[in-house]
């Protein structure tokens, strides 16, 4: 029996999980940081909580005897991928990357492509009057000084009580989303620019798609440097790396 770590929090991730469960001689435990309250449970064991580093993460794996690492989580969770490269290097075990591929911009997208959230709040100020927010709760306090922009802000989980929040309104929502959501949204809310991560993928890639067939600007945050390593863009690439490793170790 061999045992996979799978670093999780993505769509991608959780239906690894379900698929690995179904192959004789692969056990996985999927690992989730914890941020989401209330998150999506995939099947197999599951952990829920930090490492403490690359020292921890190393540690972990020597004890829960890990064969194999993959590292699916969201594009723009950098620190653990690079725990994650320096942990399986010093323990011996073999890594992938499980990266969906970014969204591309196409004919009538009126991108503006910013490398940082930071960068995306000095864009949209003196810009924007009604923005559609879509980074995620712990990026809200670089735009809560735009106190001129009315914000849709949504986000699985609510802010704490203590949390710097731009002025306007709340959603919490998990997707996929349908294109005709994220349009009637657009509307209702007359918003004028969207703010987006570039997370890839087809759960929230609809806003893109509305934000094109409505001519609204979309500040896009580009992702962040990932660590070198084997990388594949799905979960049948994922699962093909690990069946190579089951059947060559």
């Amino acid at each position: 029996m061999m045992r996979v770590l799978i670093l999780g929090g993505t769509g991608d991730a959780a239906e690894l999980a379900a698929r690995v469960a179904t192959i004789q001689g692969l056990e996985a435990i999927t690992s989730l940081a914890g941020r989401t309250r209330k998150p999506s449970v995939p099947l197999g064991d599951l952990r829920v909580g930090g490492f403490g580093g690359v020292a921890g993460l190393a540690s972990y794996m020597r004890v829960m005897q890990i064969d194999l690492l993959i590292d699916a989580t969201h594009p723009f969770a950098t620190q653990i991928s690079f725990n994650a490269a320096d942990a399986a290097t010093e323990v011996g075990v073999p890594r992938l990357m499980l990266i969906r591929p970014p969204w591309e911009k196409v004919s009538g997208d009126r991108w503006i492509e910013v490398d940082s959230v930071e960068a995306a709040a000095a864009s949209v100020a003196n810009q924007a009057q009604q923005v559609f927010l879509t980074v995620g709760r712990q990026e809200l306090a670089a735009f809560a000084h735009l106190e001129k922009i009315w914000f849709l802000m949504r986000m699985i989980d609510p802010p704490t009580d203590d949390a710097l929040v731009p002025p306007g309104m709340i959603l919490c929502d998990r997707g996929p989303f349908t294109l005709n959501n994220e349009r009637q949204i657009l509307i209702h809310n007359n918003i004028d620019t969207i703010v987006s991560k570039n997370s890839g993928g087809d759960a929230t890639n609809p806003k893109i798609i509305a934000a094109r067939e409505l001519n609204l600007k979309v500040v896009m945050v580009n992702r962040p440097a990932i660590p070198p390593g084997e990388q594949v863009t799905d979960v049948d690439g994922a699962l093909a790396w690990l069946f190579d490793k089951l059947h060559n170790c």
